[in-house]
């Protein structure tokens, strides 16, 4: 199966091949060509898995700024090419200085980390409103009562360790509480905490795939604007590692990725059929599960939401965007601090 959807072409059947056709993208599946689509259509191309494209529609993608990029068969980053560097190179050097700037350095990752942890808490607020058990409701607010402490003690924190660490407690008692927030399916979906590479169960199997398409749509907008994603000031530089990247997605991890796992399970949009167990315990969507939640991940980016700062709604996909904007502004010293996205 293939999808044009926001400008990005999904290729996420096994063995599928995209070759360049004049103007156009041919999809093609056992000799036969499943679809076209035309290049003025695309900004992007992304390929799950054993899905392959043509060398010749790699140059040319790279050629007009478009991005091909390969996941494997779960989701999981692979590889991204792209054409000839084109970054704002003073907007990078005052990236790097701020990087060099411990006070600067810090004070990015605690906004970083505030954002986070309040849109955790509400996700976990609106859980405790939906949810019909007395019980789970009074730990989803108890929950909810140590984000909002941990939110008042990170704002005192310079150390970037301590500022981390703090995140850390914020992500076990936010995850501690995620079972609660699922009110339907919760035999089928269980989840006992956070794990990876490879996940072992079902939730944590939708989670990291949709945190693959976040951080692949969190790179290309901080590339939008000239800066690099492999910078950070949250998480620790690493060879390939998009660190950047990775702080941007930290506020849209609960704002968009796990609000929609959620509601996913919880309108039994994904099901236990849609996932499919391999070897060493390891469990991932299986193609009908993957193309379910590439299309509603999609149609999450196309709703419209009030942006705090903007005053104005926006389609989600371009929130990203907006935020990759404030974030080079607040390096060029235009702004006093970055300000998170935090929708109500």
């Amino acid at each position: 199966m293939s999808r044009d959807l926001m400008n990005t072409l999904y290729v996420m059947t096994q063995d599928s091949y995209v070759r360049l056709d004049g103007e156009t993208l041919s999809v093609e599946c056992g000799g036969k060509a499943t679809s076209r689509v035309p290049l003025h259509h695309l900004g992007g191309v992304v390929l799950f898995g054993r899905a392959m494209i043509s060398p010749a529609a790699i140059q040319r993608c790279a050629e007009d700024g478009r991005t091909v990029t390969f996941l494997d068969y779960n989701g999981r980053f692979k590889a991204r090419v792209v054409g000839p560097v084109t970054g704002n190179i003073l907007l990078r050097q005052a990236q790097y200085a701020a990087y060099a700037d411990k006070e600067k350095s810090s004070l990015i990752a605690k906004c970083l980390v505030a954002g986070k942890m309040q849109n955790c808490r509400t996700n976990v607020l609106r859980a405790s409103r939906e949810s019909k058990s007395d019980e789970h409701k009074s730990a989803l607010q108890a929950a909810a009562n140590h984000l909002a402490g941990l939110i008042m003690v990170v704002q005192q924190l310079c150390d970037i360790e301590q500022i981390r660490g703090c995140e850390g407690q914020g992500a076990a008692c936010y995850f501690g509480a995620f079972d609660r927030m699922i009110r339907v399916q919760r035999t089928d979906f269980k989840f006992e905490g956070r794990n990876r590479r490879p996940p072992r169960d079902r939730v944590n199997a939708l989670l990291s795939f949709l945190y693959a398409m976040l951080a692949n749509d969190c790179t290309s907008a901080l590339e939008g604007v000239g800066l690099d994603p492999q910078l950070g000031y949250l998480h620790s530089l690493r060879s390939g590692r998009p660190a950047l990247a990775l702080d941007l997605m930290e506020e849209f991890r609960p704002a968009l990725a796990e609000k929609l796992a959620l509601s996913l399970i919880n309108l039994k949009q994904i099901r236990p059929e849609h996932f499919e167990e391999r070897p060493g315990h390891s469990v991932m969507l299986n193609e009908d599960g993957r193309k379910a939640v590439v299309v509603a991940y999609q149609k999450r980016k196309q709703d419209e939401v009030m942006h705090p700062l903007m005053k104005t709604a926006v389609p989600m996909g371009l929130v990203m965007h907006l935020q990759a904007r404030l974030f080079a502004r607040y390096l060029r010293g235009e702004t006093d601090a970055y300000p998170p996205f935090m929708p109500r």
